[in-house]
């Protein structure tokens, strides 16, 4: 099998990649280890920068978004029993959206079917090969079968765990890791929102946020210990614990899913090795406290998917412009958002999270920090620009 680009992973960050790609003619084959079924109904991020919300729709697949999504104007900070609005289009003219990741991937898979281009899923025994020449190679199962699929480039876009940031030596990259004392336990819920707009809280009893994917469907998280038995959380528990910490009428429901997120930092440095490239968690985690992770995935996609389409020129079906300038600094250029993204999402963590070392100091400093949030306009436009979104690469 030959392609120009060979796309490890069918996330937000392949399945965006490979459609812009081939919007500008340029071949790609997407390899997933999951099932359609799997990608489609894994249940992760739901809130979209304004430029994410801009790529989809400017990449023809917004449509069910804009119709369904739900558009929020800001979020509410809850502490010390009461709840402050956060602005965000008073203070940036700027929105975000409310449309959970598994939406974006059936929309993104969807046109991917549609225009027949070449994606697979349940492959096996996916390798990478002389990534570090200009002939790289991937080699897969699918169906019981063995494929070579050589390439001009390999983007790994496979996730944390995933095998191609493993493909790398480990001498050439550098990693940076925080992982944080505490965990989130999360609730899928068939209840309306108790809210029309997130809501943070800070509270004496730990973290929690109230958010939602649909006007029907609410999505609802506990700080908790990192090794939560998830069996100890009844549904009366968790409800109990939420109305406590959020301080809002919280209806009961059924509660569809349940699981235990683990909160950590990592960047790994550079994103790029020969020509293998790195985009979304195989290069980076952020907390989810900023609902960063799927933005900052779609943010590397395009730099990259732009910096191909230099090399190959526009709609070059076979041709190469051979442009290396983009692609070399693809690494750098990610890099710098990724670092200030990352800043922010410690930032907002330790803001509302409780620590088990702190003292009554720290206690009376993160209540002074978040008082002066609600009460600066310079400390709340520099909340709201942040998780608006940064600008994107040029």
């Amino acid at each position: 099998m030959r392609t120009q680009v060979a796309i490890i992973g069918a996330g937000p960050a392949g399945l965006l990649l490979a459609h812009l790609l081939h919007q500008h003619g340029i071949e790609c084959v997407v390899l997933e280890a999951k099932s359609r079924d799997y990608v489609e109904n894994r249940v992760r991020a739901g809130v979209l920068e304004h430029q994410s919300v801009d790529i989809l729709n400017q990449a023809g697949v917004g449509a069910r978004m804009m119709a369904e999504g739900l558009l929020h104007h800001g979020i509410f900070l809850h502490f010390a029993g009461r709840s402050h609005r956060i602005d965000f289009e008073e203070l940036t003219g700027r929105t975000v959206m409310i449309y959970g990741q598994q939406e974006v991937v059936r929309d993104l898979i969807a046109a991917r079917l549609a225009a027949r281009q070449p994606l697979y899923f349940e492959v096996d025994a996916v390798s990478v090969h002389d990534s570090d020449t200009d002939s790289p190679r991937v080699r897969f199962r699918s169906g019981g079968e063995q494929h070579t699929l050589e390439c001009d480039f390999i983007a790994g876009c496979d996730g944390f765990h995933g095998i191609c940031r493993a493909t790398v030596p480990p001498e050439q990259l550098s990693l940076y890791e925080r992982v944080y004392p505490f965990a989130w336990l999360g609730i899928l819920a068939e209840i309306p929102p108790a809210s029309h707009e997130l809501i943070y809280a800070s509270d004496e009893r730990g973290f929690a946020l109230l958010s939602m994917r649909s006007a029907t469907v609410s999505r609802l998280y506990l700080q908790c210990a990192p090794d939560e038995d998830v069996e100890q959380w009844p549904d009366e528990r968790i409800w109990s614990e939420l109305r406590a910490r959020l301080n809002v009428q919280l209806a009961s429901g059924p509660v569809l899913q349940r699981s235990v997120t683990p909160m950590r930092s990592f960047v790994a440095e550079p994103m790029r090795f020969g020509r293998l490239f790195l985009a979304g968690d195989a290069a980076h985690i952020v907390p989810p406290t900023g609902a960063k992770g799927m933005n900052l995935a779609m943010a590397d996609v395009q730099v990259l998917a732009r910096a191909l389409q230099s090399f190959y020129g526009p709609r070059a079906h076979g041709g190469r412009s051979g442009a290396m300038e983009a692609l070399n600094a693809y690494s750098q250029t990610c890099l710098s958002r990724v670092w200030k993204v990352q800043r922010f999402s410690w930032w907002m963590t330790s803001l509302l999270h409780r620590f088990e070392e702190d003292t009554p100091f720290d206690r009376r400093r993160q209540f002074a920090e978040l008082e002066y949030i609600v009460s600066s306009r310079a400390a709340a436009q520099t909340l709201a620009e942040n998780y608006v979104g940064l600008p994107l690469a040029p």
